[in-house]
């Protein structure tokens, strides 16, 4: 049985900052993820993808933002359960809570912490004939590694954020990218379409709009796709490629969580952001895209906040004797559990006589 004093479900951004938070007030936690590594989405999906509004980093690779946080908490030592799914949550007669894995593993603290992201998710997948037989065989849904992709003939269908973002990466990357949508405006932000109609202006993207990959082919491996139009009048166009990336989003499922007695609304939990964040089973907290509440943004930094203020109610649950004072890390610094302290140096006044 492993016990600690917070058990955060997720290990990605927002579960990994819940560590530093939570360290500030001297409470251990352990991490339980499905996933064989730390960073969820951003070390399994798009290491390699930009972000651009994590505060104080104009740029950041997201690969490089879980690194960045898993340097930050590893002073408060925290416990990782890998590659485990956790199965069921058990309430204990003194308001406690053990959580179980898939493998039988066993955790035990006064507070839970559900920092699952989307929770499982599969991409969804166009349908495509045969489309089956070319997976990871020239058919990928998800970009790891963009230098998988150099000096290839690349193919990419979406309309939203993740296939123009892509697509401008890959163009300086790829030997050929070509960008299909099935309708002639995209859903992503206005600078990355300008951005990408710009590329296509140049001719280092081929741009096919109103239009869909229908077929793939190829013996072993993909060696081309076609492109039907909307429009029946224009033929259709056979393009020779490396790779098809079809990026038509993830289709999220809370899986073994959905079935704690949580309150859901549309595949995420209800909580109370008017004050810690907290669910419908107390002592049970969600946090970050998989919660839900009025006004609502599924943004990283707002993962982030909502950490540093569940922390807070955390600590009085597990502590209900004692009362935390805040202060500012500028003002008392940083004391880890391995015995390291970070600390702003204190400035010497010399009185004058």
């Amino acid at each position: 049985m492993i016990k600690t004093d917070i058990i955060i479900i997720g290990a990605g951004p927002t579960g990994l900052f819940t560590v530093f938070e939570a360290g500030l007030l001297k409470l251990k936690c352990h991490l339980i993820d499905a996933l064989a590594q730390p960073g969820g989405q951003c070390s399994e999906i798009y290491p390699k993808k930009p972000i651009y509004d994590i505060p104080a980093y104009p740029e950041i690779l997201a690969g490089t933002l879980v690194d960045n946080l898993m340097e930050q908490i590893k002073p408060f030592e925290p416990g990782f359960t890998l590659g485990e799914r956790a199965e069921t949550l058990d309430k204990q007669e003194d308001g406690s809570y053990i959580v179980t894995t898939n493998r039988g593993t066993k955790h035990h603290a006064p507070v839970v912490v559900i920092a699952g992201g989307l929770g499982s998710f599969e991409p969804r997948k166009p349908i495509i004939p045969n489309i089956e037989l070319f997976e990871s065989k020239g058919v990928e849904y998800m970009v790891k590694d963009p230098e998988q992709f150099r000096d290839k003939k690349v193919v990419i269908s979406g309309g939203g954020d993740s296939a123009l973002d892509w697509a401008i990466f890959l163009a300086d990357v790829a030997s050929e990218v070509s960008l299909v949508h099935r309708r002639n405006e995209f859903r992503g932000a206005l600078d990355s379409v300008e951005k990408a109609r710009e590329l296509a202006k140049l001719g280092k993207i081929r741009l096919f709009t109103k239009a869909e990959v229908t077929e793939i082919h190829g013996q072993e491996d993909l060696h081309a796709v076609v492109i039907k139009y909307n429009d029946e009048e224009k033929e259709s166009t056979y393009v020779e490629t490396d790779f098809f990336i079809p990026l038509f989003g993830l289709s999220p499922k809370l899986g073994p969580i959905g079935d704690w007695g949580l309150e859901i609304e549309k595949n995420a939990i209800k909580v109370n952001n008017a004050m810690d964040y907290q669910t419908n089973l107390p002592g049970v907290f969600a946090i970050g895209d998989v919660n839900t509440y009025p006004g609502k943004l599924k943004l990283i930094l707002s993962g982030f906040h909502e950490a540093a203020v569940m922390c807070q109610f955390a600590y009085q649950i597990i502590n209900p004797d004692k009362r935390f004072v805040m202060k500012y890390t500028t003002v008392g610094g940083v004391q880890g559990f391995d015995g390291s302290k970070k600390e702003a140096k204190k400035e010497v006044v010399q009185s004058i006589d």
